[in-house]
């Protein structure tokens, strides 16, 4: 929704200083970097089974080796550290851990437990999402996040995980962007795994958000100290302020894609406009008593914010919709694009859209810290005759970003931290291998890494805790 912002929030050009304890790290996520799909007793997940569906992922492409980290996470590691970063965000594979679902695997397990000695050894300290979008097939087979036992077979999933883990990692991360998981999985079928079935998209984020609130309330009982969960927001704006449809659709998708997930967890509740624009969809039945109140039984101890664009809205419906709506119930609706940089994703370019984004959760959920776990861009890098890669739209993006975060810390927000993503290029979901978000190209025939020059700068920044001057 639209946010005036005041004159101590707008980003400053010149160089600028962040705190000695805010937190800088990178970000990755298991299916997107791991590969060694049916290694040491991984079995498939949907993400195994989507990929091999004709025309779903761009080039057919897979994670089937992706980064090959499995095989490569201690030379990635050493690399990490000496990108001078003090953070990893890195997500664990359910198939590995528990696979199809089903009984503790300890190969898959000792994986994580190596990656977790790695990074502590290298003065890295881990920060573990327990679930990145590769659920078990097996699962999804029985239903996935449309039913209800998925939500307790991911409590299992992450006490077994607590039970390995728990004495070396200090932030537990239940869920990475519910949302997509929810309505790009089962509404639209943009990602695994593909279900185009509308209201099925609001079933699978109420389980999802259940499956948070079961878990929080386990790994807080068994001694985690710092308990979070991972959202994706936009920053919602009609396309014609004046237009009175176009500012319904806009407070429209600010229900479904923000509010819907963080009120309940906060507060016990889903919003009040979000149940009236859904009510004829009938999604509310697997609603249990009991339910609200378990999801908001344990308070998180931080909000993982991730944002790359913010979104204009219009109730007038776009002339070619390019297939489903995530938005269950919205298909008429339509984002057009404004007069603003675009990424290689063709993502607008929008960092006050995070200053104004950051301010607003301050306003509404006073005391809880932030943290930036995901931001960064997409753009067709290119290898050097030397060898290097030069990417100075990344790193003018990454920048700009970064001042918006400084500039919503001096509006006063409680941001504590900052992730890149992403560390390696990688699969980038349905995109495959085509985007590049990573600060450190991979080349996937030979998997040699390469640091790019936005690496470089983000190190000197990560290090010094300053950012450089531009204003020249």
């Amino acid at each position: 929704m639209t946010t005036t912002l005041p004159a101590s929030a707008e980003a400053a050009p010149g160089p600028l200083a962040f705190p000695p304890d805010f937190r800088w790290g990178v970000a990755t996520a298991s299916y997107q970097i791991e590969g060694a799909a049916a290694e040491d007793g991984r079995t498939p997940s949907i993400w195994d089974t989507f990929s091999r569906v004709p025309g779903a992922v761009v080039g057919g492409d897979t994670g089937d080796v992706a980064c090959d980290h499995y095989h490569r996470m201690a030379d990635d590691v050493r690399l990490m550290a000496g990108l001078g970063v003090g953070w990893y965000r890195f997500s664990v594979a359910w198939p590995r851990v528990r696979p199809d679902g089903g009984a503790p695997n300890p190969a898959g397990i000792g994986f994580y437990d190596r990656l977790v000695d790695e990074l502590l050894t290298h003065d890295v300290s881990p920060w573990l999402t327990l679930y990145h979008w590769d659920l078990p097939q097996a699962l999804e087979d029985a239903g996935g996040w449309t039913v209800r036992d998925t939500a307790d077979r991911f409590v299992e999933y992450a006490v077994t995980l607590h039970e390995a883990l728990g004495d070396r990692v200090p932030v537990w991360t239940t869920l990475n962007e519910p949302w997509c998981s929810a309505f790009l999985g089962y509404t639209s079928g943009r990602h695994a795994p593909g279900r185009q079935e509308g209201a099925a998209g609001l079933r699978a984020a109420h389980h999802l958000l259940l499956a948070h609130g079961l878990a929080a309330t386990e790994l807080r009982a068994r001694g985690a100290d710092t308990l979070g969960v991972t959202l994706n927001f936009t920053v919602a704006d009609p396309a014609d302020p004046e237009d009175p449809a176009d500012v319904d659709a806009a407070r429209r998708v600010d229900a479904l894609h923000n509010r819907m997930f963080l009120e309940p967890i906060r507060h016990g509740e889903y919003p009040a406009d979000l149940l009236a624009d859904t009510e004829h969809l009938g999604w509310t039945e697997v609603v249990r008593d009991g339910d609200l109140a378990a999801i908001s039984a344990t308070p998180i101890d931080v909000l993982g914010v991730n944002y790359y664009h913010g979104d204009s809205v219009s109730a007038r419906p776009a002339a070619d919709p390019g297939g489903p709506s995530p938005f269950p119930g919205l298909d008429r609706l339509s984002m057009p694009l404004r007069d603003l940089p675009r990424t290689a994703m063709g993502w607008e370019v929008q960092p006050e859209g995070l200053t104004r984004l950051l301010l607003r959760l301050h306003d509404e959920h006073p005391g809880l810290p932030l943290v930036v776990t995901e931001n960064g861009a997409a753009y067709d890098d290119e290898v050097g005759p030397d060898g290097e890669v030069d990417d100075p739209e990344r790193l003018a993006y990454l920048d700009a970003h970064l001042r918006a975060v400084h500039a919503a810390r001096a509006g006063g927000a409680d941001v504590r931290g900052y992730f890149a993503w992403s560390f390696l290029d990688n699969f980038e979901w349905a995109e495959g291998y085509a985007k590049r978000f990573g600060i450190v190209h991979v080349d996937y025939d030979t998997q040699v890494r390469t640091p790019k020059s936005s690496a470089r700068w983000f190190s000197d920044v990560a290090r010094t805790g300053r950012l450089p001057d531009r204003s020249q």
